[in-house]
């Protein structure tokens, strides 16, 4: 599944959410997201969450991107998403990632984050789950 305008979005909204803590993204950025429909604007919120978390806790890694369904469709709840099948770009490389979120609906504000960065995807995988450079 490849969501074009997922990641034209997301590449916005990353360079805003760098220089912001987690619980207080830009008001430019909620107005942006809450332009979208509900389940994408879910999606959206915990992938720059996931790159905030990375770029803060992973040594090293300055992601640039997320996509939550790139080895496979995330479980969506109301509220929440689990992306089991998730990748970050970092320095031009991509890698696995898993992530559980939870948001507030009405704020954004992030409830519960949890994640876990797993191993590099060869480029040879690439084209097959839509990655790129």
């Amino acid at each position: 599944m490849q969501k074009p305008l997922s990641i034209a979005l997301l590449t916005a909204f990353s360079v805003l959410s760098f220089s912001l803590p987690s619980y207080a993204i830009d008001a430019n950025v909620i107005r942006q997201l809450n332009q979208l429909a509900p389940e994408e604007r879910l999606e959206q919120r915990c992938d720059i969450e996931a790159m905030e978390r990375i770029a803060k806790e992973q040594k090293g890694m300055k992601p640039d991107k997320v996509i939550a369904y790139a080895f496979g469709d995330p479980d969506v709840a109301k509220d929440s998403i689990k992306a089991s099948g998730a990748v970050f770009r970092s320095a031009g490389e991509w890698y696995r990632l898993k992530y559980k979120c939870q948001v507030a609906p009405s704020t954004l504000g992030i409830r519960n984050f949890d994640y876990k960065v797993g191993d590099k995807v060869p480029e040879s995988q690439w084209a097959k789950h839509y990655l790129y450079d």
